[in-house]
């Protein structure tokens, strides 16, 4: 696992330091901001009803980016923000991209873990037409943020058919299973999610995420619905 781990590492690397070289006269810088009646991560609740204001800032170069996203809403890590850079890229219906993530949580039960953030996956994303999957290995930070082991890895099917999409995740060892009030109960088990979304506009976007089968030894928590808004900021 380890070897694999490193392997995914250098191919990000290289991946993105390719990029790099891109011409700047395609760069862009974007913002949004967002709101969200919930904070819904990988089919787990993790704000026990609280809402969650949002908002993003990135940087695009031809397929290149980098950007930062920050929310708050998480009953147990309490504020969030992410640090990520990637590569992404289109062969006709063909897509394809690798990326790295760095989540921070400068307040809540995970301030105190040393070391650059609390956890960082590099993620690897393939696309055929309105089918896409996504794979996240956990890089760094083992012991931090909802990463509880070096083993932990997550993947996710999706399928787009109009306004509407279907996403199938599964979640690899050392999942955490939360409580009432929003703390982990466990961190071990596999746990697999189904999602429904349905996008009214650009902006208006609504989920409906249920947890479907876990090995966790708790009871499955109740489906989730989620109501969310975001607009660019111009």
């Amino acid at each position: 696992m380890k070897t694999s781990k490193k392997i995914l590492a250098v191919a990000v690397a290289v991946s993105l330091a390719a990029s790099t070289m891109a011409p700047v006269a395609n760069a862009e810088v974007s913002a949004s901001v967002g709101v969200a009646s919930s904070y819904l991560w990988r089919g787990f609740e993790l704000g026990s009803g609280t809402p969650a204001v949002s908002g993003s800032l990135d940087y695009s170069n031809s397929g290149f980016y980098a950007g930062i996203w920050g929310s708050s809403g998480d009953a147990t890590a309490g504020n969030e923000y992410d640090l990520y850079v990637g590569y992404g890229a289109e062969v006709g219906d063909f897509s394809y991209g690798v990326s790295i993530i760095n989540y921070i949580y400068p307040t809540g039960n995970y301030k105190e873990t040393e070391g650059l953030g609390d956890f960082m996956e590099a993620i690897i994303s393939l696309g055929y037409g309105p089918v896409s999957f996504v794979y996240h290995d956990n890089i760094a930070g083992d012991t931090g943020g909802y990463a509880f082991g070096e083993d932990y890895s997550y993947a996710a099917l999706s399928v787009g058919f109009g306004a509407f999409s279907a996403t199938l995740g599964q979640h690899f060892e050392d999942v955490p299973v939360f409580g009432e009030d929003g703390e982990p109960l466990s961190v071990t088990g596999d746990a697999t999610h189904f999602d429904l979304g349905y996008a009214y506009n650009d902006n208006l976007s609504f989920t409906l995420s249920t947890i479907i089968g876990s090995d966790s030894g708790y009871d499955e928590p109740e489906p989730t619905f989620v109501v969310s808004y975001s607009m660019p900021i111009e």
